[in-house]
């Protein structure tokens, strides 16, 4: 398994980000178009104008089902130079995980989950908030940026550090009347 080499650094917002993002769906999508059951999605914090971020392009690709003609779909996203990089939690989520143009250094994460997994929507409702919600998302760049400021080399320590957040604004949103 390769290494990740990239620090976690938060930069300012790109307005590149989106080229970049559609750059790589033109090509994602006809290599999945047997799988897909949606389009592919722009998400995490560089598909939230504004907000600084990781300079990595999270997709979003839901296919309907997680074990069906596996050995084909990563033939066929090898086939477009994009490399399976299996995360922890993966097999639990029903998803499979792929970098752009390899682990080491991504520019692009592809996360390709099953349609009827419950984990992906809350990718969308977290992005679509905000979006919608500038001041959430100065919170939240403010973490991360401390997060990523204490040990830019340990990713389970940014990751479990964000969850808190992103659960509480989740459990929040779920609340009726506090959309």
């Amino acid at each position: 398994m390769t290494l990740r080499r990239d620090p976690i650094t938060i930069v300012a917002y790109d307005e590149a980000w989106p080229e970049a993002f559609e750059q790589q769906r033109r090509r994602v999508e006809p290599a999945l178009a047997p799988w897909l059951t949606a389009p592919v999605e722009h998400i995490g914090s560089t598909a939230v104008p504004g907000l600084p971020a990781k300079p990595i392009i999270d997709m979003l690709a839901l296919i309907p089902n997680h074990d069906h003609d596996r050995a084909a779909l990563v033939e066929a996203m090898s086939g477009i130079a994009w490399t399976h990089a299996p995360e922890p939690g993966d097999a639990k989520a029903r998803k499979w995980s792929f970098c752009f143009p390899d682990i080491g250094w991504r520019t692009h994460h592809l996360h390709i989950f099953e349609s009827t997994s419950d984990s992906w929507p809350t990718l969308l409702t977290f992005r679509d908030h905000l979006r919608n919600h500038p001041a959430k998302a100065a919170e939240y760049a403010n973490l991360k940026a401390a997060l990523a400021a204490a040990d830019p080399q340990d990713r389970p320590r940014y990751r479990s550090g964000k969850a808190p957040f992103i659960e509480a604004l989740l459990h929040q949103l779920a609340t009726p009347g506090n959309q």
